[in-house]
């Protein structure tokens, strides 16, 4: 799977699955937010949030580029390291 990069006003960096269903963003923080939205004129609703120096956003990328995108967004979280996937679902259901 490959990413595309856009422009968000929120996030120094900012791109999307080749569906437009999920997106990665980094603020100016390093905090990296995956999100989703149910139609391309939806709006964007981050479902997951961690810090960078955890997992970087070019290494969650480098992660997807030989596999094929999910239909699920929350199947994005499948390639974190097992310890924080576990602190990101949990966090998210607070």
């Amino acid at each position: 799977m490959f990413f595309v990069t856009t422009k968000h006003p929120d996030y120094v960096l900012f791109a999307m699955t080749p569906s437009e269903r999920a997106a990665i963003g980094v603020t100016e923080k390093h905090d990296v937010h995956l999100l989703s939205r149910n139609s391309p004129a939806a709006a964007w609703q981050v479902f997951a949030r961690w810090n960078g120096q955890d997992f970087s956003h070019t290494d969650f990328m480098a992660a997807w580029h030989y596999r094929e995108e999910p239909s699920e967004p929350a199947s994005l979280l499948d390639v974190l390291p097992p310890s924080l996937r576990e602190a990101v679902i949990r966090s998210s259901l607070h």
